[in-house]
């Protein structure tokens, strides 16, 4: 192992940094890496959750998930149309409402799987 002062104060080989820098390069560009986090962050919310999870029984409108949730149209609105933008959910119009519903009934279960594997470990 070399010792590089401060910068490699933790006794790393320099080539395997090389290596890891390599590997991290071959993943994932970044435009990718950004839809990811994205996706993430949309699971970040409270309220987000909650419209999953209400989504996973059935498609609602607006005006049913501002009554369930007890929060402003606008709110709602909002946390929607992250949702919608990273692909967790659809909507479809009906006349003058949309109607919301999720993309994968599949997205609740993998929520859930992470979150109990995560605790579990």
């Amino acid at each position: 192992m070399k010792v590089d002062g401060i910068k490699n104060c933790c006794n790393v080989d320099s080539e395997e940094i090389k290596r890891l820098k390599n590997v991290l390069s071959n993943l994932y560009d970044n435009t990718e890496l950004n839809e990811r986090t994205e996706i993430f962050k949309a699971l970040t919310d409270p309220t987000r959750l909650q419209i999953l999870y209400l989504l996973k029984f059935r498609d609602l409108y607006v005006c049913e998930l501002t009554e369930v949730l007890d929060k402003p149209q606008s709110t709602i609105s909002h946390h929607l149309n992250i949702l919608k933008r990273v692909g967790f959910i659809k909507s479809s119009k009906e006349g003058i409402w949309t109607l919301y519903g999720l993309k994968n009934q599949d997205i609740i279960a993998l929520v859930d799987n992470l979150c109990e594997k995560i605790k579990n470990d």
